[in-house]
């Protein structure tokens, strides 16, 4: 199996899917996060979504807690500092539309040069990042 040594970024869809066994992705995910170097880098906008997704699985948000308290996914992302940044890529995507937790990841991408995004998402094929560049995706379609 090999390994993933780049730092990844982690999208909603896969957190769901990772602790929601139901979800059609769920083992696609467990065998991606496998090949990963914990910690996983992610937002407070894709935990608001994890949460709201995850209101009716039993034990999901419990999951979601032990994954934070043992810092398997790290929050470092500081959106009052990244203001500007990410509200110029709202504007730019809002014909996708993009929102506001995929801004929140695409300025992570820009912050963090060697990293990948971990998604289901396929509108990261049309984002790009510092206006030009192509963001780096561990996704199904792959």
């Amino acid at each position: 199996m090999d390994r993933i040594h780049q730092q990844v970024i982690l999208d909603t869809g896969p957190l769901v899917a990772l602790i929601n066994r139901r979800e059609p992705r769920h083992e696609w995910v467990k065998h991606q996060l496998m090949r990963i170097q914990p910690p996983l880098f992610t937002c407070e906008a894709v935990i608001s979504e994890t949460v709201f997704l995850l209101q009716h699985v039993h034990n999901g948000i419990q999951t979601l807690k032990g994954l934070l308290e043992t810092k398997s996914i790290y929050i470092g992302f500081q959106f009052n500092s990244e203001v500007e940044q990410v509200t110029d890529l709202l504007v730019r995507y809002d014909s996708v539309p993009m929102d506001f937790a995929d801004a929140c990841l695409v300025r992570m991408a820009e912050l963090l040069p060697d990293s990948a995004v971990l998604t289901l998402d396929s509108d990261f094929l049309i984002y790009r990042k510092h206006k030009n560049q192509t963001i780096d995706t561990i996704a199904p379609w792959q």
